[in-house]
């Protein structure tokens, strides 16, 4: 067993005096949320309370992993404890390592994930906004006869499902951006649109995995803004070029924390929030998923073993930009704003590239 620091042990006795798991660590500390900061020159762990102090891992317990991605991977029963233990001190009576969250730089949560998936047109509405205006032949509320088979060893349908297959695509983890960081436009591409959605977080291993199950593989929840390209590639040349379209750099600001699954409930049940300069342009819900958590995680692990840390996106609702007319594509000085219920909110400027 790791040795903890003197100062933690205190908190471990109470907490270790009942069941220790996430969701009874809530009852007694109240929520809290996991991100990674910056003070000077140092990077830590941190311990999100009331979205108003952090609580310093690496200063609270001098043997606490120094990224969130090595805190999932380590995550148990005595781990939740030590967490909960720590945010509930920190709403008692602030210590040398509870600092205002105002004080710190916010970096993207997870900035080393093996994989990054992003559900396409998972909800009906974006998938038949930008049919009408002329992007995809189909919606997700109508289906080829022929493919109601599903996929064979990757995703099982009923021939009652009137649902389209999943469809996942990767995201590089070069494109991710912290709460606060600028969106960059590249240069010579003009239409780039915004799509706010739910994002899980994977926590353990998770191969093969059945619908029913996917949840408990399930970390946690944060925000992100899927920008996108909607230009792509003026040639055609192999259909839509995801890469292009996704993975330029800073196209996915994300977190701007990560909230443990035992806080959120029903993935379900989320409202989801986009403004424009202050203007609503997506106001929707997770209820109106396609493809649930449940679905999405289950169908990745069949394809490639998910593992701590790792990202799935979840689609985004209607109210694109290019699915409005005249379509509305981000410039230069506009401020993106992505809000999930019980999650939190991106809060991101839009800024031209240098020379651009």
């Amino acid at each position: 067993m790791r040795k903890t620091s003197y100062l933690l042990t205190f908190f471990l006795a109470a907490a270790l005096s009942t069941v220790v798991t996430p969701a009874s660590a809530q009852g007694r500390s109240g929520p809290y949320k996991l991100g990674m900061f910056q003070e000077g020159g140092r990077t830590f762990v941190g311990i999100v309370v009331d979205d108003a102090v952090v609580v310093d891992l690496s200063r609270a317990d001098s043997d606490a992993p120094g990224t969130l991605r090595g805190l999932i991977e380590r995550w148990d029963e005595a781990m939740a404890a030590r967490i909960a233990a720590l945010a509930a001190a920190a709403r008692r009576s602030p210590a040398a390592y509870v600092i205002p969250l105002a004080q710190l730089t916010t970096l993207p949560p997870l900035s080393d994930p093996d994989v990054i998936l992003m559900a396409a047109r998972n909800y009906v509405e974006h998938a038949e906004e930008m049919a009408n205006v002329g992007r995809t032949s189909g919606t997700t509320s109508v289906i080829d006869e022929n493919v109601r088979v599903g996929l064979p060893g990757v995703w099982a349908r009923e021939p009652t499902d009137g649902r389209p297959n999943p469809y996942l695509f990767p995201k590089l983890k070069s494109a991710l951006a912290a709460d606060g960081d600028a969106i960059i436009l590249p240069p010579g591409r003009p239409n780039i649109d915004y799509e706010c959605e739910l994002v899980a977080v994977i926590g353990r291993n998770a191969s093969r995995v059945p619908v029913g199950d996917a949840l408990d593989y399930v970390f946690g929840y944060m925000a992100m803004v899927d920008v996108s390209d909607r230009e792509e590639r003026a040639d055609g040349r192999y259909g839509s070029d995801w890469y292009m379209g996704k993975s330029h750099d800073t196209f996915g600001p994300s977190g701007p924390f990560v909230v443990p699954a035992a806080f959120v409930g029903d993935p379900q049940d989320l409202d989801v929030r986009y403004t424009l300069n202050g203007q609503v342009m997506q106001d929707s819900s997770t209820a109106l998923m396609v493809h649930t958590v449940r679905d999405l995680v289950s169908f990745a692990s069949y394809i490639s073993t998910l593992r701590p840390g790792d990202l799935i996106g979840t689609g985004t609702p209607g109210g694109v930009g290019e699915g409005r007319v005249p379509p509305v594509y981000l410039k230069d000085g506009d401020r993106s704003v992505c809000t999930i219920e019980k999650i939190g909110t991106l809060r991101n400027p839009v800024r031209a590239a240098a020379g651009g």
